[in-house]
């Protein structure tokens, strides 16, 4: 699956989706930690775990982008954080991509950035289009 139909993917949706930013990043990652976390290497191919990782990368370069943009309000020190964990994320990916790893790491990353969203999480609905 190549960037640009995985982007599609992620945000061409057939419902237009309300709420805070926050309860949209909270489905968005549990959307990408739940791929991940069901990935399964005896049972499921490579392809698919590759997949995974790319969703989840595309969703932390969108955040990283988001974090490092002057105006993003979120206090410096947290925006620094963030965007540490996305470089992290990013080396890992590799990582796990090169047979060096398994994606756990990243399914505890995304769960703990989940538990800081959670307070939204409910606070979104769908509607169609």
């Amino acid at each position: 699956m190549n960037t640009a139909i995985l982007a599609q993917s992620l945000y061409a949706k057939p419902t237009r989706e309300l709420g805070t930013a926050r309860g949209i990043e909270y489905k968005a990652f549990s959307k990408a930690t739940a791929r991940l976390a069901s990935w399964n290497k005896d049972k499921d191919s490579f392809a698919s775990l590759a997949e995974a990782l790319c969703e989840n990368q595309l969703l932390w370069t969108v955040l990283g982008a988001d974090v490092a943009d002057n105006g993003n309000s979120l206090p410096e020190q947290l925006r620094a954080q963030l965007f540490y964990l996305t470089e992290f994320t990013n080396h890992q990916t590799r990582k796990i991509m090169a047979g060096e790893a398994e994606p756990g790491v990243l399914v505890e990353i995304n769960t703990s950035i989940m538990r800081g969203l959670r307070d939204c999480a409910g606070s979104f609905q769908e509607v169609p289009l």
